[in-house]
């Protein structure tokens, strides 16, 4: 009998394509919806192997399942007691390139104002002309990096290239010398992480150990001009200080990826806060796509499909998580 896959969801449908010429054993490749019917409730049941983003009480309990696999980096929407004992949860990465793009576009679109120029000069003003009106460089620039996995070392080696001076926060030690780093701090450092940064990247998954890190202390304790950039999850900053600092202007600018608020079948496409942050003029507001690129698609395919491979031959999976 073949092995059943499962790919649940719109996002690991992305994923079908090419998906069986990636593997190695016999297999029957199922894409069901986000929101299961009567039958994709019996085959979500059944799968062997599951590939999707979420785990919750509105899917059965994959009773034979003996791997889920993430499609993403993120596992915080998968409720691992309703897996089966035995079974593995793993995840993947290969966002790191196209994030990493991401952030470096954000600041460079802050320093070098290419749009506004353009506009300026089809209506005949020169504003930016050399010798007038000065414009930003990241050269120099002091860069905090908040957590510092796949993500936060490819941002680093990045931004080291373009003459920006780097330092780190993460959970676990890190140590400075070895990825160029000016300096690197654990998580109970975080008042002196802050101190004297230009721009600061958050991209640390949502744990309870996370969830509301960056609250209203953490705008206090950082600079009036920094740039904060949240590319890992939203809770991690606390909403309402997010907003307020915003606001308030006690922080001057804001590129936010990930939110509080997503599309559901019950909301359909909302505001991505609770807070009106659709209001604020200097804030950039992004719809979770800094990692969404052909290359990640392919990459996890890659990465994944190794994972059901190794597990059908025997051998253990890569990137388990707990």
């Amino acid at each position: 009998m073949s092995t059943r896959i499962v790919f649940h969801g719109q996002n690991a449908a992305s994923f079908h394509e090419g998906f069986s010429d990636r593997l190695q054993h016999e297999a029957e490749l199922i894409c069901l919806p986000d929101t299961l019917d009567e039958a994709g409730r019996a085959a979500f049941a059944r799968a062997d192997i599951i590939l999707g983003h979420r785990l919750d009480a509105e899917q059965p309990r994959p009773e034979t399942v003996r791997l889920f696999q993430a499609v993403g980096a993120g596992v915080d929407a998968i409720d691992t007691s309703r897996l089966p004992e035995g079974a593995m949860l793993c995840n993947c990465h290969g966002h790191d390139i196209p994030i990493t793009e991401y952030v470096m576009a954000a600041l460079l679109n802050d320093c070098v104002p290419l749009a506004e120029a353009n506009q300026r000069l089809r209506q005949g003003d020169w504003y930016y002309q050399s010798g007038r009106h000065l414009h930003g460089e990241l050269h120099g620039q002091l860069l905090g990096i908040l957590g510092f996995g796949h993500i936060g070392q490819s941002l680093a080696a990045t931004a080291r290239a373009l003459g920006l001076r780097v330092r780190a926060a993460n959970r676990s030690p890190v140590e400075a010398q070895a990825y160029g780093l000016e300096q690197a701090f654990g998580l109970d450092e975080l008042e002196s992480f802050y101190q004297g940064l230009d721009a600061l990247v958050l991209a640390l998954p949502e744990t309870p150990a996370t969830r509301g890190l960056v609250d209203a202390g953490a705008f206090e304790a950082l600079p009036e001009h920094v740039h904060v950039i949240n590319v890992g999850r939203g809770g991690v900053i606390e909403e309402k200080a997010l907003f307020d600092a915003l606001s308030s202007r006690r922080i001057r600018r804001a590129t936010i990826d990930t939110w509080y608020v997503y599309p559901s079948a019950e909301q359909g496409a909302p505001h991505p806060g609770h807070l009106p942050f659709q209001t604020l003029d200097n804030l950039v507001m992004t719809p979770h796509m800094s990692g969404w690129t052909q290359g990640t698609l392919e990459r996890r395919k890659d990465a994944m499909a190794d994972n059901i491979n190794r597990l059908l031959d025997g051998r253990e999976p890569c990137n388990i998580v707990g």
